[in-house]
């Protein structure tokens, strides 16, 4: 909890890690003290687990708790961690938000309630509800509305940010992007404001966001931690010069429905022992695996090298 007590230093490329399975479907936690591994080896500012990327809906509690304490203990201080705590139920965001306070998040990731599309009054007493429970730790909304079906507005933030000290920050998985600005200027610039679309990562930047956790950071997060330094660095024309060359890498990870193609990446390289994801997804199908080929060939630069991080490997 090394950066609990000063969120503004929650900053940069925040990797939000797969979930690794075995081939049987179990939770394959040495793959994932792996991936943390590999991730800090590469650069990343953070570490996050259980955002839509981590398959969050395909586990139980228990199984995503136990994630989080996996993470924890391989991250250590060394960088912050931000575990995504939240589900459609308030009884298990609370039990998952506890678990990641007691194994020494630096602040919880909480969507918003999934399926039941609450009214913004019902998302204020959402956050608020989180918020008064675990007033030591730093809590950041998680919006991701073509995810939930609800968008959290920005006067819904705004609200929230005024009234309680631990409510830090959100991260806009949204392609709406004057809802980023809207936020921002609501705000000020000490609400902490991350982007989830991987081509939003650099534009949000440039209005004073704090960085970005996008899935792009699974396959090349020593890519996507060098366009945050080199942005913050004033060297803009290297931002996005690995901006436009992680564009083939971006078209990958969404060739299907993301984790999919991610994972079978992750395991074609070594860096899981399988590329299993849990119903209902499926793993790429045999046209996507060639398009997930063809955008690894034109993005092969951007990847970040295994190094001796490939299972099996001495390290």
């Amino acid at each position: 909890m090394r950066f609990r007590s000063d969120p503004s230093l929650i900053r940069g490329s925040i990797a939000p890690l797969m979930t690794p399975f075995t081939e049987g479907g179990a939770v394959d936690h040495d793959s994932l003290a792996n991936l943390v591994r590999w991730q800090l080896a590469a650069g990343s500012h953070g570490i996050s687990i259980g955002g839509s990327t981590g398959e969050p809906g395909a586990q139980t509690v228990a199984e995503r708790a136990d994630a989080i304490r996996t993470v924890a203990a391989a991250v250590g201080r060394r960088v912050p961690f931000v575990p995504g705590t939240g589900t459609a139920k308030l009884d298990e965001t609370l039990t998952l938000t506890a678990a990641a306070r007691d194994a020494g998040a630096d602040a919880a990731l909480v969507i918003t309630p999934y399926y039941a599309r609450p009214t913004q009054e019902a998302l204020y007493a959402w956050y608020a509800t989180v918020a008064k429970e675990f007033p030591d730790l730093p809590i950041v909304a998680y919006n991701v509305p073509s995810r939930t079906a609800v968008d959290i507005a920005p006067e819904t933030v705004f609200r929230l940010f005024s009234d309680f000290e631990n409510f830090v920050g959100v991260k806009e998985t949204t392609k709406d992007f004057e809802h980023f600005s809207r936020v921002l200027h609501l705000c000020g610039r000490s609400l902490l404001v991350w982007s989830g679309i991987e081509l939003l990562c650099l534009p949000l930047l440039a209005l004073g966001g704090a960085g970005f956790v996008s899935a792009t950071a699974n396959i090349a997060p020593a890519a996507c931690a060098e366009m945050y330094t080199a942005w913050e660095s004033g060297d803009h024309e290297r931002a996005r010069e690995i901006h436009y060359g992680l564009h083939p890498l971006v078209d990958l990870l969404f060739v299907e429905t993301n984790p999919a193609p991610g994972k079978w990446v992750l395991a074609q390289r070594g860096l899981i022992a399988s590329g299993h994801v849990r119903p209902p997804l499926i793993p790429p199908t045999e046209p996507g695996l060639e398009r997930i080929k063809a955008f690894q060939e034109q993005g092969s630069s951007y990847l970040s090298p295994v190094g001796g991080f490939a299972l099996g490997d001495t390290r």
